[in-house]
């Protein structure tokens, strides 16, 4: 708590790129929201990635280790008066921060009554916190959950927190390999994003453990660490910024489905990246493995999609009926392609 509530105090601090990397370019709706976000709680951020999904409308959103409460604010006004965001946190003085200026920012959006509410707790006990189970329809991660000591038990937590049909989704720092107890415990490289980063093939593992979906890898970005003396203890260690995204969905008979993006969605009018296997347009018709299938029939995109045979009734696979899982590490080194390894409607071209 130290390193981010007393040692830094803006983001020249940080030694390396991991907490700042960008995954891909701003939308130009979120750029104009987080032009609203008071400066004071925009320099105390120290996020990596990504963390916006889509169609936010009326959603109750929770913020896992929400700082200073930047994307709260951000997110804050893409749910509308209507939505909610909770932002929670270990760290007093960032919340300290966030909270002095709920106030500003409710007038700045013209809202009657704050929509956003700030919570002192830790990411591994959402219940402790006085956060309900099934009571929110999303929760996001900004380089976060490598902080944690208990990374099973976050993601068990989540999934509680989450209603039926819910998402998690997350950016983070991962390895490409499961690190050594020196790096660990190295306290600038915890402190910086790198010493708790889960090797990805874990977070796999993981997901699957506690219920989720199989994670749907979004965006990867390599993060360089160019400290030479942190260089040295990480050795052939290697990471990246990753955004994924796991639902909260039924377990069942996998099938395929041909699907047909209706369009509409903020930001994502005419075409809208699920993950980095399916990049839909508007009007066209998607052939999508059978996990892709049951998220978009039993997730809030339902109604974003129609589905062929009317109803969502799809049909089994003859061959293999899952996308299979993309090295982030692969994805990030292609080049060329808009925050993902593929931008046509095919499942095969990431295998």
């Amino acid at each position: 708590m130290d390193y981010y509530g007393k040692r830094l105090q803006k983001k020249s601090d940080l030694k390396t790129g991991a907490c700042v990397a960008p995954a891909q370019p701003l939308p130009a709706f979120i750029r104009e929201a987080l032009k609203k976000v008071h400066p004071e709680v925009s320099n105390k951020y120290y996020g990596c990635g990504l963390v916006v999904p889509e169609s936010l409308e009326g959603c109750r959103i929770l913020d896992l280790g929400c700082g200073s409460g930047r994307d709260c604010y951000m997110l804050s006004l893409l749910v509308g008066e209507k939505g909610h965001v909770t932002g929670i946190d270990m760290t007093e003085a960032q919340l300290e921060v966030a909270r002095k200026y709920v106030d500003y920012h409710m007038k700045e959006f013209g809202y009657k009554k704050p929509n956003v509410t700030f919570v002192q707790g830790y990411i591994e006990a959402l219940s402790a916190a006085g956060l309900g189970k099934n009571s929110f329809d999303i929760i996001i991660s900004n380089c976060v959950v490598n902080l944690s000591p208990d990374k099973k038990q976050v993601l068990v937590e989540a999934y509680s927190a989450l209603k039926d049909g819910g998402e998690l989704y997350f950016s983070d720092i991962y390895s490409s390999g499961r690190l050594t107890e020196e790096i660990k415990n190295h306290k600038v490289l915890w402190g910086e994003c790198l010493g708790g980063a889960l090797w990805w093939k874990d977070l796999l593992q993981l997901a699957e453990e506690v219920g989720f979906s199989q994670p749907r890898l979004l965006t990867a970005t390599v993060v360089a660490v160019d400290n030479k003396e942190l260089q040295d203890v990480l050795g052939d260690f290697k990471f990246v910024s990753a955004t994924y995204r796991l639902f909260k969905v039924p377990k069942g008979k996998t099938k395929t489905c041909q699907v047909i993006y209706n369009g509409g969605i903020t930001g994502a009018e005419d075409i809208f990246q699920f993950d980095c296997h399916y990049v839909f347009k508007t009007n066209e018709v998607v052939q999508v493995d059978g996990e892709a299938a049951c998220i978009l029939t039993h997730s809030r995109f339902a109604e974003d999609f129609t589905f062929q045979p009317p109803g969502g009734s799809c049909e089994p696979c003859c061959a293999n009926p899952e996308a299979d899982p993309v090295d982030p590490f692969d994805l990030a080194s292609r080049s060329g392609t808009r925050g993902g390894c593929c931008s046509t409607k095919s499942a095969d071209c990431c295998k």
